[in-house]
């Protein structure tokens, strides 16, 4: 089957009346960030195919190769995220972020270098280190197949643009699951005031992680009084013989933007706070699931440059502007707001999806969710 009929009516976590904290920015989206640029692969074909290819771009297509100020951290490292030594070393991203599925990262990474080739002559064409990275959608998609391909990663970049962002089955979460129902892509951002400047921070999430007991939905654990979807509480073999995988498996990445200025140690402290906001939502954090998060500001644009130097003599310095660290508090709990919201995000807006070996994956049921959030009074 490739496709499913849509059951109930698909909408955002505040649009359903779910009560959450904080100022979201216009589209409540991780693109309220001024610049940052989302776009989208969404690949389904026949029984087998239920992936793609997602890429965030910190500047936009015209900023690819200036430097973010850039933090990184594993929340438990079964995961893969290429780039990640070099983002270490220098505290900065010049790059777009792609995210695929776990087989994929080859080819879409071949694919970056190919687009930067092309279209960025001037940045270091010689030597590129591209930011990719994945989660496993191996219980809906052939993960083993070849529908990822090189140009995907080009297709995806070039499909990139600010304004709302679609949400659910689109991109590389396309085939994911998440607390045992359809998982995805999902967004939302926090407006944050800092005197007499208002800033934004934004979160993209490809969420396919957690298991149903776990879930957890303003602060009410729904988790433990819906159905279970399709023996989602259960390891269940896979096919073919492989092994069973166990609830919780998967992994999530989160991409957190600001326009804030911050320097890499606080864009590293951001994406440390990601933690908390999957926290929010109930997960524990399987070995299972690989979980990688990356923060950048797109403030400072003249700095943390690594350019080959000009055999001219000169020696140049540069400066960078930046809130001070004891004044970070409003920027972590933006993190955490936006986190849990593109979470529930995800999970209010993906459709039912069945694929490889007929396997269905369920959506979140909304009514039931609210019915148990009415009685609790966590919706408005």
């Amino acid at each position: 089957m490739s496709e499913d009929l849509p059951g109930e009516e698909r909408r955002r976590a505040r649009e359903l009346g779910i009560s959450l904290n904080g100022e979201p920015g216009r589209w409540n989206a991780i693109t309220d960030v001024p610049g940052v640029e989302v776009g989208y692969v969404t690949l389904v074909d026949g029984d087998d195919v239920r992936t793609g290819v997602t890429a965030l771009l910190p500047r936009g297509r015209d900023g690819v190769g200036t430097p973010c100020a850039a933090g990184w951290h594993s929340f438990n490292g079964n995961g893969e995220m290429t780039g990640t030594a070099w983002i270490e070393e220098t505290g900065s991203l010049a790059v777009p972020v792609v995210i695929t599925n776990t087989y994929a990262v080859g080819p879409v990474h071949r694919g970056v270098v190919e687009w930067v080739r092309a279209n960025c002559r001037g940045m270091a064409p010689e030597w590129l280190l591209p930011v990719v990275t994945e989660t496993w959608d191996g219980h809906l998609n052939d993960i083993h197949g070849s529908a990822v391909e090189s140009r995907h990663a080009a297709e995806a970049i070039e499909a990139a643009a600010s304004g709302p962002v679609e949400e659910g089955c689109v991109g590389g979460g396309t085939g994911m699951r998440c607390y045992g129902f359809k998982g995805g892509s999902g967004t939302a951002s926090r407006v944050v005031e800092y005197g007499e400047d208002r800033y934004t921070v934004g979160a993209f999430v490809q969420a396919n992680f957690g298991a149903l007991r776990e879930l957890v939905v303003a602060g009410v654990p729904v988790g433990r009084e819906l159905a279970d979807p399709a023996g989602a509480a259960a390891p269940r073999a896979t096919a073919d013989g492989e092994r069973p995988v166990p609830p919780g498996a998967g992994s999530v990445i989160v991409v957190v933007a600001t326009d804030a200025p911050l320097l890499p140690g606080q864009c590293k402290a951001l994406a440390r706070r990601v933690t908390l906001g999957l926290a929010r939502t109930g997960t524990t954090g399987s070995h299972f699931s690989g979980d990688l998060f990356l923060a950048f500001s797109t403030a400072n644009p003249s700095a943390l440059t690594s350019t080959f130097p000009e055999n001219d003599g000169s020696a140049p310095y540069e400066s960078m502007r930046f809130v001070p660290w004891g004044r970070m508090d409003p920027f972590y709990g933006a993190v955490v707001e936006s986190v849990e919201e593109a979470v529930l995000n995800v999970l209010t807006g993906a459709q039912p999806m069945t694929g490889r070996a007929g396997h269905h994956v369920p959506a979140l049921p909304l009514d039931r969710v609210t019915e148990l959030l009415a009685a609790r009074g966590a919706v408005s």
